[in-house]
């Protein structure tokens, strides 16, 4: 009998955590929720991104080893500190990915989808972007690239990356200690990153530790008075794996269609999701300054 694979381990683990949660929930044994629809689309997106990640690998290792040939340092994957910067580095890198593919609407059109389930749990982990690769969300790494870190290291270190980031999709773990509440990403902050409440919206963006956001000023600690609302500033109802990767790519389309100058080109690609050219717009500054001009415990949609 063949052995299988270690990304094949991977993907039968994380169906078998699934299961184990879904077991779990309807046993009432731990917070959640699954719907059969909403956990099909994001298998559909997982297999999809699965698919335009190999038919993209051989153009993105071209990308990184040309850039590689620029760097200042010869960095060793045998030197055990080079692992331990490229931890941390690593995160950093995917900090700023993140923010930007929510602050920027030309990557948010990448990302968004993930965000597009209004339940929360760990089959969300597994819904993951088509066109990433294609607009160029792996930039923030290429410093490191620069720096010396080999393509093989930034690979396998992001991979581990987003490895430790699938059991924080969950609401079956309420809070974990407060040591590792400071000092790591966990399921309660991941709620918040996940969540449309404008006191939540586009915080906690680090990967595994979460010194960035108490750095960068983008942490928010989850309230019980306060759950977290799942999904988008506005939702988009469907479970059809094509209509929610492409939906924000139809949509900026349409918006570039209708303006009137290049600055409302410009601002309808490179804007904050929700833009427009009067400043109206439900970016996720303006639902957060609405939502703390509003009298105390009103919470004003978004228009």
């Amino acid at each position: 009998m063949k052995a299988l694979t270690t990304a094949q381990v991977l993907v039968l683990a994380r169906f078998a955590l699934m299961l184990l949660e879904m077991a779990l929930i309807r046993a009432h044994l731990v917070h959640g929720r699954y719907t059969l629809k909403d956990t099909l689309a994001s298998i559909g997106m997982r297999a999809g991104n699965y698919a335009t990640n190999v038919a993209l690998a051989g153009a993105t290792v071209v990308v990184f080893t040309w850039i590689y040939q620029f760097r200042v340092y010869d960095i060793s994957m045998s030197s055990p500190w080079a692992w331990a910067a490229i931890v941390v580095l690593d995160d950093l890198a995917y900090y700023w990915f993140h923010r930007i593919s929510h602050e920027c609407r030309f990557w948010w059109a990448a990302h968004v989808n993930h965000h597009s389930s209004q339940e929360y749990n760990l089959s969300t982990a597994i819904r993951q972007p088509w066109t990433g690769v294609l607009v160029g969300t792996w930039a923030p790494w290429f410093v490191l690239l620069l720096i010396g870190f080999p393509p093989e290291m930034i690979f396998l270190q992001s991979g581990l990356n987003l490895l430790y980031q699938f059991w924080i999709h969950t609401e079956a773990i309420r809070r974990m200690p407060a040591w590792f509440e400071y000092l790591f990403n966990t399921p309660s902050h991941h709620r918040v990153h996940h969540a449309s409440n404008p006191r939540y919206v586009d915080r906690n963006y680090a990967g595994i530790f979460m010194v960035w956001d108490r750095m960068f000023g983008t942490f928010v600690a989850e309230r019980d008075d306060d759950p977290p609302q799942y999904g988008l500033i506005h939702d988009i109802d469907t479970f059809n794996p094509i209509k929610i990767a492409f939906h924000e790519w139809a949509a900026m389309f349409r918006d570039v269609g209708r303006a009137r100058s290049l600055r409302e080109i410009g601002g309808c690609i490179f804007g904050p999701p929700g833009w427009r050219p009067d400043g109206s717009g439900p970016t996720a500054a303006n639902v957060r300054a609405a939502w703390m001009a509003a009298p105390q415990g009103e919470s004003p949609a978004a228009s």
